[in-house]
């Protein structure tokens, strides 16, 4: 009886728990079956929703704030596979756009909001102090000199150092009699 409570209380938290994330959502969230991404001026969507009806996937419209219906976009041609059909803008400019998808057979998959943001120019720093031509130099403790063959030699004399003690150490230590 007690083991029968426990069991019900436990599947209705993790039927409440598997229900938050919808519910939270909202139904935009549960509607719309395109992804839409921004990567430069370039404005791409991924949908699977659409299925192949006489050789199209598809269209999808790239509408701007102005524009009101699906045919005053930027059209583009859905393509793909059975799994994901996409389509793609570039050269778009800054500003909010509103991209919608519409399968061959008519109906919406989905409409989404998307923001492209003016490109970034990259910044320089002039300092008066130059930068090394060859990079930061390793060695002794970073040091901007290279001793070249010093250095070389203080490596491997610590390499083989290090060798002899591990031999030394595995040698002693399988003798067990001695301490």
């Amino acid at each position: 009886m007690r083991n029968s409570r426990l069991l019900l209380r436990s599947g209705l938290t993790l039927a409440a728990a598997a229900a938050l994330p919808t519910a939270l959502a909202g139904p935009s969230a549960a509607v719309s079956g395109i992804s839409v991404s921004t990567t430069g001026s370039t404005v791409s969507v991924v949908t699977s929703a659409c299925v192949q009806n006489n050789g199209s996937w598809g269209t999808a419209s790239l509408l701007s704030s102005g524009q009101g219906s699906f045919s005053q976009g930027r059209q583009v041609a859905l393509s793909g596979t059975t799994i994901s059909q996409s389509a793609a803008w570039s050269g778009v400019s800054p500003g909010t756009y509103t991209v919608v998808v519409v399968c061959s057979n008519g109906v919406t998959a989905g409409s989404q909001s998307v923001i492209v943001s003016a490109a970034s120019a990259p910044t320089t720093s002039s300092t008066s102090n130059a930068a090394p031509s060859r990079g930061v130099m390793g060695g002794l403790g970073g040091a901007a000199r290279d001793y070249r063959t010093l250095t070389l030699g203080i490596g491997a004399t610590l390499v083989t150092a290090g060798l002899a003690a591990t031999a030394w150490f595995l040698r002693r230590r399988s003798k067990p009699y001695r301490l």
